[in-house]
């Protein structure tokens, strides 16, 4: 008889010890996951949503077969303050420069070339970058969608912080890069 009841209660007891305490869940989570992440969006989403409310647009431009771009995105794009500043300051962007669909903006049409062959880039990918394509590169358009400039290369999260503020704030207007980078006081560590 006492068999009998420790095999019914046998489910029971694995039933408690599969839950987990809020400070077991919390430690099983990965600790450099941000909370919330950038808001990405497409460039098509992004010019249209400027047109009606206008901010600044940044666009990260990658390729799926960019290294620099995947640790751009699993280190500088995951910090909480670049995240926190990226999606109040901006539109932001992911476009995949060798993208195969076509885009047409205000009646002008992009197109791949050749979508059927690999590192193939898209004409508005090629546009924005003015021609020069290296990966990462990031992209600032004002809220005209004027092109502002192309930052090219991996960029740490402390100095993608100063970077992002001198387009956001609109230091770029009446300071050199050089001299508003020395000053610049972030708060990533």
């Amino acid at each position: 008889m006492q068999r009998t009841i420790y095999l019914s209660l046998l489910p029971l007891f694995l039933f408690i010890f599969s839950l987990k305490t809020p400070a077991q869940e919390a430690v099983s989570a990965k600790p450099n996951d941000p909370v919330d992440k950038i808001k990405w969006m497409s460039f098509e989403q992004a010019y249209e949503l400027n047109k009606k409310k206008p901010k600044k647009i940044f666009i990260d431009m990658y390729t799926d077969w960019c290294g620099w771009c995947k640790r751009m995105d699993a280190t500088t794009f995951a910090n909480p303050v670049i995240v926190e500043y990226m999606n109040k300051n901006f539109y932001n962007v992911k476009m995949n420069a060798e993208r195969k669909d076509t885009v047409v903006i205000d009646g002008t049409t992009f197109v791949n070339p050749n979508p059927g062959s690999t590192r193939s880039s898209h004409q508005l990918a090629i546009e924005l970058l003015r021609g020069k394509m290296s990966y990462p590169s990031f992209i600032f358009l004002n809220e005209k969608s004027q092109l502002l400039t192309v930052v090219a290369g991996y960029q740490p999260a402390k100095e993608f912080e100063a970077i992002i503020h001198y387009f956001a704030d609109n230091a770029f207007t009446d300071q050199q890069w050089e001299e508003y980078r020395v000053k610049f006081k972030g708060k990533v560590e």
